[in-house]
């Protein structure tokens, strides 16, 4: 049974994606492509100041000047050249394609890796390590780049198409990273970096040969239908191949992700306590691995008992197996060292504090020794009466005192141990010098001044 309301509302639907209209003609297009294949002359030097334009993007972190490498190099007409050629059954065209992108991959790494040689920065910045992760996501970007990049080589209508894929597909950066790997021999940079160029080169070239095939290019050489089906074949063989690796990583991402959203969501709903706050939580996931570190500041809590209360409400948030450590203060007990916070805010903290800690500990002493020395001062009087009433009676009161005496030349400050006595009767020299070094063995000073009352204006 015919539906006319069916077929006449498909119909006008496929009037929308037809585009006999605004095609140019096949030769034309293959003009383009085969004329940005070769690097000879000012392409491979356009080729060389691209890749020092992204190292140095990549070096200081910018992406403006990132982009507007990928806008200057010519690296994608050869990937496009090798997607034609595989659609059309060029094989010519095919083997010069793949030429000339082996030799600019050769130049650009060359130049990225004297580029990072020389380079006084040799630290990774976020552009550099987001060229060094691929996933599967990679993948639809190469295919969906390339895409656009055949419809717009092919069609009337240009727009900034050319420019877009360039930037979208990012052929330059990873190719820089490469290069940066190699110079500071960190290969896990090399080989992460190179995957993703490669990703991005065979996906661009992919889509390519499906958008010749649905723009109906026709086909240069119908000798040999054997080696075409082989050929593509082979290039369907390491696309699929590609996507593998990719689709791993993108699940080890997923499973990091959520991760971090699970421990996220338990720090957030199970730390909360009235006098203590959350100050930096870590997610560590390596394999079955799995960590989660939490530094509070404020009130301490009993450590032992509020692990294994919220241990047990782990697997709530989907976080069985997952170890908890709780770091609080200066707790041996929760493993603290300053490798465990890897927060450069938090190791500052931490270490202001204990300086803060140590120096108030410090008052405290000093401040302690000299209220001790004020209280001895202020009860010796008492406990070395008994003593003297039976050596010296010529004594009848005692006040043992520290003075604080200016000199009046020089200004300057110094402390006297003083004793105020109050005598019964006079007392000879000989008993007053042994007095003094009675009190000078009993109070433990070097020297000390004896001080009639009367002298000062005590009253008897």
């Amino acid at each position: 049974m015919k539906f006319p309301e069916f077929t006449e509302w498909k119909s006008k639907l496929a009037q929308y994606f037809d585009l006999s209209a605004d095609l140019i003609p096949q030769a034309e297009a293959e003009q383009a492509i085969r004329e940005g294949v070769s690097f000879r002359g000012t392409n491979i030097l356009i080729l060389i100041i691209a890749i020092f334009i992204a190292s140095l993007g990549l070096n200081t972190n910018s992406t403006a000047v990132i982009i507007g490498a990928m806008l200057i190099s010519p690296l994608m007409g050869p990937i496009i050249g090798m997607g034609l050629a595989v659609g059309i059954q060029d094989f010519e065209l095919m083997k010069r394609s793949f030429r000339n992108l082996m030799m600019a991959t050769c130049f650009s790494v060359a130049t990225s890796t004297i580029y990072f040689l020389i380079s006084p920065v040799s630290e990774g910045h976020s552009e550099l390590l987001a060229r060094t992760s691929p996933t599967i996501y990679d993948v639809f970007i190469g295919f969906f780049g390339g895409a656009a990049g055949i419809l717009a080589i092919g069609s009337k209508v240009k727009g900034n198409v050319i420019p877009g894929v360039a930037i979208a597909t990012a052929l330059m950066p990873p190719l820089c990273t490469v290069g940066y790997g190699l110079a500071t021999f960190q290969m896990s940079y090399f080989f992460g970096a190179l995957f993703l160029f490669f990703i991005n080169s065979v996906f661009i070239a992919t889509a390519t040969t499906v958008g010749v095939k649905l723009m109906k290019y026709h086909i240069k050489d119908f000798s040999n239908p054997v080696r075409a089906k082989r050929v593509r074949r082979w290039v369907y063989t390491i696309a699929i191949l590609t996507m593998i690796p990719a689709a791993y990583l993108t699940y080890r991402m997923y499973r990091q992700s959520t991760f971090n959203l699970n421990c996220e969501k338990f720090v957030s709903q199970q730390f909360n306590f009235p006098d203590t706050q959350v100050l930096h939580s870590v997610a560590k996931m390596d394999g079955k691995d799995k960590t989660l570190t939490v530094s509070l500041v404020g009130k301490i809590l009993p450590q032992d008992s509020l692990t294994l209360a919220l241990t047990d409400k782990l697997p709530d948030y989907h976080l069985g197996g997952t170890r908890l450590r709780i770091i609080q203060g200066d707790n041996p007990a929760a493993g603290f060292d300053a490798t465990t916070a890897t927060s450069t805010m938090l190791r500052d903290m931490y270490q202001v504090t204990q300086n803060t800690i140590n120096s108030q500990r410090e008052t405290i002493d000093s401040l302690r020794l000299a209220n001790a020395a004020c209280a001895r001062n202020d009860t010796i009087g008492g406990a070395i009466a008994p003593e003297i009433k039976v050596l010296f009676p010529e004594v009848a009161d005692i006040a043992v005192t520290r003075a604080i005496v200016s000199n009046i030349t020089t200004a300057r400050l110094d402390t006297m141990n003083v004793v105020l006595v109050n005598y019964r009767r006079n007392m000879n020299a000989s008993t007053a010098e042994k007095f003094r070094k009675y009190l000078e063995a009993r109070l433990g000073v070097k020297s000390i001044s004896i001080v009639p009352s009367d002298k000062i204006g005590v009253a008897k």
